[in-house]
């Protein structure tokens, strides 16, 4: 039997993968890329003999390459956390899909295997932005405040890896990390055994730091808006700049702006922590206006016209505003 394991090259997608293969370990094919490289199905050829497992890869983005990977004749385990609105009925396709605020890949394969590793869905809940999951899983596993921060800050740097728009702009190459990452079963030894740990958070620092010099473009009271330019620094940071922002100050949406090569504008945004958007006005309904989408805290767009930014901007503040409203109703 053949597999082919595909996953997004982020701290969610790696940690997923990392899970799954320490409980079940196979030799599989590896299909990756960096974070903006969405459409991974597309690279997969599949058969009778193949059996596929997809890991924190948007399912809207690859309807039409997973329908046909299932004609071709293979099967197909996917788990996601991006909001799907239609997922296909098949025979050979088994999915654990939950577009819920607070959830990731990693800790829908948490629950799968029952909390089998689950230090390893902590680093990716931290990674992702989503520290209240992490720390509730935390505290199961029994980790306590220092090994908590300790795999924070390795969360934020597997996440903060996966960025960039070509390979020359990361550290390393995700498949290539997920490879150092694979011989660990506690991620606390990977964080004091491997000398790329170290390397990411300082280059992750520095980065932040170099983005923190630079003022919104668009603020109010409910949302800030930030416009990095097209540098290899910008685009390594521009998601995790987006989480520390919005953890920072939970009360405002957040939206981080960044200038490409095609002379559009990518994005990524969070809505405030302290709102909860109902399903159906959220961030990733805003973003798919654009062209983008996501789930319903964090979303983001490929590719912004310039044209469009005006309108961008006030999208995001009318939203940012009613999120709050829902959220805090005034008294009657």
């Amino acid at each position: 039997m053949r597999h082919i394991d595909v996953f997004n090259g982020d701290a969610d997608g790696l940690c997923a993968l990392h899970q799954l293969r320490l409980a079940d370990p196979v030799e599989s094919e590896l299909v990756t890329g960096l974070k903006h490289e969405i459409d991974l199905l597309a690279r997969v050829r599949a058969d009778p003999q193949c059996i596929i497992t997809v890991l924190d890869v948007a399912l809207d983005r690859n309807r039409d390459a997973l329908l046909r990977i299932l004609s071709e004749g293979g099967t197909v385990r996917y788990f996601d956390h991006h909001i799907a609105h239609s997922i296909p009925v098949h025979p050979r396709l088994q999915t654990w899909i939950d577009p819920s605020a607070q959830v990731c890949t990693s800790t829908l394969v948490d629950q799968y295997l029952g909390g089998r590793f689950r230090p390893w869905a902590v680093v990716a809940a931290f990674g992702d932005g989503l520290s209240a999951t992490a720390q509730r899983l935390a505290h199961s596993a029994m980790l306590d405040k220092a090994e908590q921060s300790e795999l924070r800050i390795l969360g934020e740097a597997l996440n903060y890896n996966g960025y960039g728009q070509t390979e020359a702009d990361v550290a390393m190459h995700p498949r290539d990390l997920y490879g150092v990452v694979r011989q660990y079963v506690d991620p606390l030894a990977f964080c004091a055994s491997e000398p790329v740990v170290r390397t990411l958070v300082e280059r992750m620092n520095a980065d932040i730091d170099a983005a923190r010099q630079i003022p919104p473009i668009y603020e109010n009271t409910y949302c800030s808006v930030l416009r990095l330019p097209n540098a290899a620094w910008s685009r390594r940071v521009i998601g995790t700049l987006a989480n520390r922002l919005a953890q920072g100050d939970e009360r405002r949406t957040y939206a981080v702006l960044l200038d490409t090569d095609g002379g559009s504008l990518r994005v990524s945004l969070r809505v405030a922590r302290a709102v909860s958007p109902i399903s159906g006005d959220d961030a990733d309904r805003l973003c798919r206006r654009f062209g983008g989408a996501g789930r319903a805290g964090a979303a983001g767009i490929d590719h912004l016209p310039l044209a469009q930014l005006e309108e961008f901007l006030t999208a995001v503040s009318e939203a940012a505003h009613r999120w709050a409203d829902k959220s805090n109703p005034a008294p009657r």
